[in-house]
């Protein structure tokens, strides 16, 4: 793909997210006042959904106009991180706004109010119609990731609108009007959990936790299994931002000239980006081993330690050993 047309899609991506942001500013307004004069506290409910909506849209959005913004002098890695920050910040107002809801649902338990069922079918149909022409413009950017995994919360967010129908429909049918702060316990735990998925996912990128879908002892056995590679210690991978894996590294290579490291290199570069989706790798050649002098530095994990069950099977080998002593008596 050219440069040519990537620059042209992903300008197409971000106005896709930048009109699908503003649209879904639309569903909140009008369920909010759906649900006031319906006196609804599930399209209430269904309001403070659609606000994750609106984080997971505008972070895709963020994170598109982004990859225009260059890195600088300063800030070397970007601004990624202040995706990654928002994020958090929002998910944390999401528990919130869970937490509200539920204390609302309890006080409508203990004094019922009456339900306005037409509020409620006029809000949320116009919330489907809105979430599905979104949903459907978001799939359309197939190329890129942000704009899928948004057009998935929209998606989600259609089905809960289907199912404050489904109570007005009851309410109207039954005059059962406990169904609607039930159905608002049942979004506010929707929100709770994704919100709380965000939170986990945004406090390992900032505390540099390996991404998800990277299993360590596995990427050591893969890059030793690179012809030429012996060991590999100081190993570090961390997220920049969701999506957007790093590494470095030492690695013990036999003693070659430096034209016949690079081939090692390029290997190791293709492996770790091919097989494992890091794309930005800093590997530091070694001849001779030395690691004890990187791993007698507290707090840094150096070494992939052996699994409990596994210590009695495989012993330390001398070199390993002595490594040990030498590094006690130091």
């Amino acid at each position: 793909m050219s440069a040519h047309h990537g620059g042209h899609r992903h300008g197409m991506a971000k106005r896709t997210l930048r009109l699908a942001f503003f649209l879904t500013i639309i569903i909140i307004v009008a369920e909010v006042a759906g649900g006031i004069l319906a006196h609804s506290l599930a399209l209430l409910s269904d309001a403070g959904h659609a606000l994750t909506d609106i984080f997971a849209l505008g972070l895709a959005w963020f994170a598109t106009a982004q990859a225009e913004r260059p890195a600088n002098a300063r800030k070397t890695f970007g601004y990624h991180r202040v995706g990654i920050l928002a994020a958090l910040a929002n998910a944390i107002t999401l528990i919130l706004i869970a937490v509200f809801i539920l204390y609302e649902a309890i006080q409508r338990f203990q004094h019922p109010e009456p339900i306005q069922p037409l509020f409620m079918f006029v809000s949320a149909g116009i919330g489907i119609a809105v979430n599905l022409y979104i949903g459907f413009g978001l799939q359309k950017e197939g190329d890129n990731l942000n704009a899928r995994a948004a057009a998935l919360h929209v998606f989600g967010d259609v089905g809960a609108s289907v199912g404050v129908i489904v109570a007005g429909l009851i309410i109207l049918l039954t005059g059962w009007t406990v169904v609607d702060p039930v159905l608002s316990v049942a979004i506010a735990g929707l929100i709770a959990v994704g919100a709380w998925r965000i939170v986990r996912e945004t406090t390992d990128i900032l505390l540099e936790a390996v991404p998800k879908g990277i299993d360590m002892p596995q990427l050591v056995t893969d890059m030793k299994g690179v012809a030429g590679v012996q060991d590999v210690h100081d190993l570090h991978v961390w997220g920049i931002t969701n999506g957007m894996a790093a590494l470095s590294c030492h690695v013990l290579i036999d003693d070659a000239l430096i034209s016949e490291s690079s081939a090692i290199l390029q290997a190791l570069e293709t492996m770790l980006s091919e097989k494992y989706g890091i794309g930005h790798s800093t590997i530091q050649f070694e001849c001779h081993a030395h690691q004890e002098q990187y791993c007698s530095v507290d707090g840094l994990y150096c070494q992939m330690e052996a699994l409990p069950e596994a210590e009695h099977e495989h012993k330390p080998t001398t070199s390993t050993t002595q490594g040990q002593k030498a590094h006690q008596k130091g």
